[in-house]
């Protein structure tokens, strides 16, 4: 492989450079960011496409050609990021700034590290001039973060041949922690599907000093709080069932024991609170091994004196692979009760990737020789990527970039955190391992 130090400089210095485009969407302004990246790629012989889907929002794709015995591996990662207030901040959130040997800024671990690996994968991968058996494409998309529609949604309906490929590597994994003396790493091989609702309550308007039975508040307000507490039943799926297997396999036999009760309806409660030192890994177990109701939003009213007619809330609704989008909101219409009507804004469904391809295990395989002894488990992301729109249409996508733990850094708690960063040391991990990956799979 080249130097690593090589690669992780231009890694650096491609995520450098996109933090300090502000894309923050609301509004996006992808734009600058893709061109951006296609000026790089130019510089290195790469082609590429700045795809524009609205004024300022767009995404690039570029592609490396192979000789077409083995079908393309797409290379995925998004371009726009979430607000970040800089009085928040301890450094400015689009400086880019190294302290302490961690570079600051919204987006370098939401997707924008992603990116800059990818795209250095890219250039690299063409100044070697390895032949390849695949095409490997590069898509870096704009709206990630508000649904997808002007991104990836838009490419699928414009130009559908662009991001024709078997397998995708995406975000969503790759996070790693010590488990049993050894580390376990995370790859993303399903999402949770998503059903927003919104909620209605009616009862009769009226001077607020006249109290009433029928208040639509009220009716509102006890509806959602009965959603928004339950605990829906437990539903098993092949991915969380392997995690928790994996993991269980590293831990002495009373502790694996009690992990592997989670997935038992009637051990499922006291083998969480075995976890209480572990609150991030007892929420995303409880996220993903159930449907989830969360209530986002409240509106009722235009004056403090007077009773509405009507109330509203907005509830966003997550459900495993295998739930229907119809039947988790008849599940949610019986918890809200009759004095209440809940109907779906955006449905999808979930979706998981078969963990044991050969990607997966070329996945597992490099990192064990990285990170000798490591173990790769699949993952299925409580959130949603878009890489869900590419599994509908029978892409195998897989959330991965490898990232080790490190001390008072809460990996999983970065994306859209304040004070976002990532370590210089595991944008070398991560552009290291990717590329052994990339390489050995695409030729």
């Amino acid at each position: 492989m080249p130097h690593a130090d090589t690669l992780a400089a231009l890694t650096q210095q491609y995520l450098r450079d996109l933090v300090r485009i502000d894309t923050t969407n609301p509004p996006g302004n992808e734009k600058a960011a893709a061109d951006y990246i296609a000026g790089v790629l130019r510089a290195a012989g790469v082609p590429s496409k700045v795809l524009e889907s609205a004024p300022g929002r767009a995404s690039v794709i570029a592609r490396l050609k192979g000789d077409g015995s083995l079908r393309p591996l797409l290379l995925l990662s998004h371009l726009d990021v979430v607000p970040a207030d800089p009085t928040e901040w301890d450094q400015p959130p689009f400086a880019a700034n190294v302290v302490d040997g961690y570079m600051f800024g919204r987006g370098t671990v939401d997707t924008k590290n992603l990116t800059a690996v990818e795209l250095a994968l890219m250039v690299t991968l063409q100044r070697e001039g390895l032949p390849l058996k695949r095409d490997l494409i590069l898509a870096a998309t704009a709206d990630e973060e508000a649904g997808g529609e002007m991104g990836m949604n838009w490419l699928l309906e414009h130009h559908p041949g662009e991001l024709e490929a078997e397998y995708c590597i995406n975000e969503g994994g790759g996070d790693g922690v010590m488990l049993g003396g050894r580390r376990f790493y995370t790859c993303q091989t399903g999402e949770k599907g998503v059903c927003w609702m919104k909620v209605t309550a009616h009862g009769t308007p009226g001077h607020a000093s006249m109290p009433r039975a029928d208040n639509a508040v009220v009716r509102l307000c006890a509806a959602v709080a009965r959603a928004g507490t339950a605990k829906l039943p437990l539903r098993k799926t092949d991915t969380v069932e392997r995690l928790v297997e994996a993991a269980a396999a590293l831990l002495p036999a009373p502790l694996a024991e009690a992990l592997r009760g989670v997935l038992d309806p009637a051990r499922e409660e006291e083998a969480l609170q075995l976890m209480d030192g572990l609150p991030q890994i007892q929420a995303l177990l409880r996220a993903t091994l159930h449907d989830t109701i969360s209530p986002t939003m409240l509106e009722a009213g235009s004056k403090a004196n007077v009773i509405p007619g009507t109330a509203t809330a907005t509830l966003d609704g997550r459900i495993v692979p295998g739930q229907t989008p119809d039947a988790f909101l008849a599940e949610v219409q019986e918890l809200l009760g009759p004095e209440v009507k809940a109907e779906l804004l955006q449905r999808s469904t979930g979706y998981e990737s078969e963990p044991g391809s050969p990607l997966f295990d070329l996945m597992a395989q490099v990192l064990r020789e990285h990170d000798p002894g490591s173990v790769l488990a699949p993952f299925l992301v409580p959130g949603t990527t878009d890489g869900r729109m590419l599994a509908a249409r029978g892409v195998k996508v897989y959330g991965f970039c490898p990232l080790q733990d490190e001390p008072g850094w809460p990996a999983l708690e970065m994306a859209h955190a304040r004070n976002e960063r990532i370590s210089l040391a595991n944008l070398h991990f991560s552009s290291a391992v990717l590329y052994d990956v990339v390489r050995r799979f695409c030729s």
